[in-house]
This record gives structure tokens, C-alpha cells and sequence, in this order.
């Protein structure tokens, strides 16, 4: 019922799925995470070309939670594949953010340089053969092997699996998405508007979601790669089941990608990035369509297999987001009320760890970190509201379908 919130059947199970995670993730997965975040950023250091070398290493240390998040996926498996599931998916993340730094630089052609750098998303699925030259159309190319390196660390991890043939088609799928998602997105200063619309309109979720929040979630769509890497530790699993997953993560990508727009408005209109929320016509529908959203991401997910924890990863996700400081203004918690309404059964616990989490953060943040940035992330604070009608194509599409 709308307005109620959901997962009333799953937030228990949820809570206790959290409480195991976090039992396997401390002692089993981050120590794991941290070493191959230390190994990727002394791989980077030594990148040749300053400009790569300069992102890469911001982007690792700035978007270090990003890979903590996706690395709780790496709790589903037995403890003998959670090291093969953690290497690949820390692999697969760094890739993905340091990718989505590297295709917004400008160039001349950048739909193909775009989706010549985003074949290393693909290349991991494929078992054999040579790593395509994805700098081959963009104007830096001398990262050292740092991007191969990424690709064929993920790709091992992978094909280690036992399932990883019959996840690989649903995966392949999934980050190919992603990889065209993301080239199109920044793509829009040169190229326009018109070109990523065409395409999420094109796509069969687009018969019930506005081609925007089909466009986010496909963007962000890294975290179905994740949970399909960790599917493939399962030998059991079967190819129906990397479909269903696949297909069930894509609602909560487009939250919180739309909420990472929310918290991050002044900092993307000062660099121009690409701003989703404004697609909305205004404040009333944005909120009415991140509620619906939220709903839909709970009732997808509660039909997979172990649900609850899938449901705890997603409520992880949404909840640093709706912790963070931009988050917590009055005009922000109009918008994000609904999806508190509609998940704070589920999101509760995760608040809770994330408020604590910020404020050991911000002590850390004190001291001076000789490596560089701060770990903690990219979020501002936001001192003025969206201007919804200020995107020349922001209008209603169609509406979604009931849930």
C-alpha cells in the first residue's frame, strides 16, 4: 500500500543479514579490501602520464567506500571463493570509478572514445584472449598497464568461480549497459541530450520508468555486476538466476545514483557534470518518483533468492546517501521523506552505523593524511535548492507502472 513502508516481512530477516555481514566482512573481507586498495594505489603511483596518474590516485582514495560497499556482496560466498569474490570485485569497482573519471575528460569523438575505454568493463567477462587498447581514441594513453592490469586482475578473480560460465552472458550484458550508459552521460556537453535519451528510451524498462531513471540505474548498474560476481561462487546457480538478479538491482541503481545527484548539486553545477534530479519538472514530481522508486527497488529485490541479504546491501547504499550532510537540509528531507517512509524498516540499522561512521570520519579528517584526499568520499553540503526547470528538456514522461 503506498505510503506504507515496505519490507515489513524482510526487515527483520534484513537486520539479522546485516549482523552477519558485518560478523564476516570485518575480520574476513575488509582486511582483503584494504590490501588490494593499497596494491591498486601503488600500482598507480607508478602510472607515467601525470594526468592518469592524478585521477587514478583520487579516485581511489576519494571513492574508497565505493569499493567497501560493493565488497559486502563478498559476504554471501563460503569462505573459500571470498577472497576470488573480493579481488575481483575490488578490481571491478576501482576500474569503474577510475573509468568514469578518465571518459569525462573532453575529446574529440567521445562516444567512441567512450566506448572504446569502456570495452575493459567487457573485456573481464571473457575468459581468453588479448585485452583490447583502450586508450586507443583518447588524447592520455601512457597509464603504465595500470587499466589491463585492473581488467585481468577482475577477469581472474571471475573466472575462478565456479558458476562463472553461466553468470558470464547476464554479466557481459550488465556492464556493456553500464560501459554505453556512462560514455553517453558524458557525452551530453559535446553530443547532447538527445543522443542518451534516444538510447534509455530504447530500453524495455523504459515501458515503466522515465528514460532518466532508466539512464541512472544503467549507469550505475556496476553494483549488479557485483552481485553478479558473487553469484558466481554459488555452483548451483543457474543462468535464470543472473537474469533475475540482473534485472532486480536496476531500480536501486537509479536511486541512488538520483540520490548522489541530490547530495552533490552544487558540486555539479560548479563542474558541469550531469545532473539527473533535474530531468524532474519539479519538486513534487521528484519526490513522488523517488518514492515509487524505492518501492520498486524492495519488491524486485525481495524476490531474489537470500533476499534479505540483498535488501541489506541495497538499504546500505541508500542509507549513506540519505546520512549524508547534503541530505539533512529541509529542502533534502522533503525529497528523501518518502523514501524514508517507504524503507526505514529497512534502512534504520544502516542509518544508525553511517551517523557513527560520518562522525569517526570527520575526527579523521582532522589529522592530515600524507597519502592525499581523504578516504571519506566527494560529498558537499548544499546551500541552494535544484532548479528543476532550468534543464531545457526537463519535462514529465510517462508514467511509471503501479507497483
Amino acid at each position: 500500500m503506498a505510503g506504507q513502508p515496505r519490507g515489513r516481512g524482510n526487515s527483520a530477516a534484513a537486520t539479522v543479514a546485516l549482523v552477519r555481514a558485518n560478523a564476516r566482512f570485518w575480520p574476513t573481507v575488509f582486511p582483503e579490501v584494504r590490501r588490494e586498495l593499497l596494491r591498486w594505489d601503488q600500482r598507480a603511483q607508478a602510472i607515467p602520464d601525470p594526468t592518469l596518474r592524478e585521477l587514478a590516485l583520487a579516485k581511489l582514495r576519494q571513492e574508497r567506500f565505493n569499493t567497501e560497499v560493493a565488497a559486502t556482496l563478498a559476504t554471501l560466498v563460503p569462505p573459500v571463493r571470498r577472497r576470488d569474490v573480493t579481488e575481483a570485485i575490488v578490481a571491478l569497482e576501482v576500474m569503474y570509478d577510475y573509468l568514469d573519471g578518465i571518459s569525462e575528460q573532453p575529446g574529440l569523438d567521445p562516444l567512441a572514445d567512450g566506448r572504446q575505454l569502456y570495452r575493459a568493463l567487457t573485456d573481464v567477462v571473457v575468459h581468453t584472449g588479448p585485452l583490447a587498447d583502450y586508450y586507443r581514441r583518447h588524447p592520455q594513453r601512457d597509464d603504465g598497464g595500470y587499466l589491463a592490469a585492473l581488467a585481468s586482475t577482475c577477469r581472474q578473480g571471475l573466472w575462478s568461480l565456479p558458476a562463472a560460465p553461466v553468470v558470464a552472458p547476464a554479466l557481459h550484458a550488465v556492464l556493456a549497459r553500464c560501459g554505453e550508459a556512462q560514455t553517453r552521460t558524458h557525452a551530453i556537453p559535446l553530443c547532447g541530450i538527445g543522443q542518451l535519451r534516444a538510447w534509455a528510451s530504447a530500453q524495455p524498462e523504459a515501458a515503466w520508468l522515465r528514460w532518466s531513471e532508466v539512464a541512472a540505474g544503467a549507469a550505475a548498474s556496476v553494483l549488479a555486476g557485483h552481485a553478479l560476481v558473487a553469484l558466481a561462487a554459488d555452483p548451483t546457480t543457474t543462468a535464470a538466476d543472473a537474469e533475475r538478479v540482473a534485472a532486480a538491482y536496476l531500480p536501486s541503481c537509479a536511486l541512488t545514483t538520483l540520490l548522489d545527484s541530490l547530495i552533490d548539486a552544487d558540486a555539479d553545477a560548479a563542474t558541469g557534470a550531469h545532473p539527473y534530479l533535474r530531468y524532474y519538472a519539479s519538486e513534487a514530481e521528484a519526490t513522488e518518483r523517488l518514492g515509487l522508486l524505492a518501492r520498486e527497488a524492495v519488491a524486485a529485490i525481495e524476490r531474489l533468492p537470500r533476499a534479505p541479504h540483498h535488501l541489506m546491501t541495497m538499504a546500505g547504499a541508500v542509507a549513506f546517501y540519505l546520512s549524508a550532510p547534503g541530505a539533512r537540509t529541509a529542502g533534502r528531507r522533503r525529497l528523501t521523506a518518502p523514501i524514508v517512509r517507504e524503507l526505514r524498516l529497512l534502512v534504520a540499522p544502516s542509518l544508525a552505523i553511517f551517523a557513527a561512521w560520518r562522525g569517526a570520519r570527520r575526527d579523521e579528517h582532522k589529522n592530515v593524511d600524507l597519502r592525499g584526499p581523504s578516504p571519506h568520499g566527494k560529498r558537499h553540503p548544499i546551500s541552494r535548492p535544484l532548479a528543476w526547470s532550468r534543464h531545457p528538456n526537463a519535462r514529465p514522461s510517462a508514467r511509471a507502472r503501479p507497483s
